[in-house]
């Protein structure tokens, strides 16, 4: 799974902070930051809504088979879904990036985006290691959402360098 995603187009972004830098455009340089942002804030927002509404499937217990409620109230997707970020750089290496931010989840569930986006998550039944289950997700939820963003942002972020490039000359 792509942990990240950079929208780069480096050649153009660099000489853009090279020209804001000797401009000394706090200004410009603030609404470059604001606006590439702004231009990530729908992909980021549709991952959040994407691992909410995913649906995780499993076989369910056999009959006559004993069971119970889960022993931890916290809720899996909605946990993941508030730890998709959004930086934006202006620097050196300027772009956007969105992210899961592994330290804004709980420890044992550091891996779990990259493991949901596999398709299949085996974990022990109630934290039992010699039973384990398997629960199926859709395959690939994180690479298909951001597909289907990239031309838009590639086309947001040429715009945004073409009207400050133009605010430059």
């Amino acid at each position: 799974m792509a942990q990240s995603v950079q929208i780069l187009g480096t050649g153009q972004l660099l000489e853009l902070s090279r020209r804001l830098k000797m401009a000394g455009g706090s200004r410009l340089k603030a609404n470059f930051a604001r606006r590439i942002r702004h231009a990530a804030e729908p992909m980021k927002n549709d991952l959040q809504q994407t691992i909410r509404a995913l649906p995780i499937t499993s076989q369910g217990r056999k009959a006559g088979k004993r069971g119970g409620p889960s022993p931890t109230t916290r809720p899996l997707r909605a946990t993941i879904a508030t730890a998709v970020r959004i930086s934006v750089r202006t620097g050196g290496n300027p772009g956007a990036r969105v992210w899961v931010d592994k330290d804004m989840l709980p420890r044992d569930l550091r891996n779990m985006a990259a493991t949901i986006n596999t398709g299949r998550i085996r974990h022990p039944v109630f934290g039992n290691r010699r039973r384990w289950a398997q629960q199926n997700a859709t395959p690939l939820w994180w690479d298909k959402t951001v597909r289907r963003h990239q031309p838009r942002m590639q086309r947001e972020v040429a715009r945004i360098v073409d009207d400050i490039k133009n605010d430059l000359s």
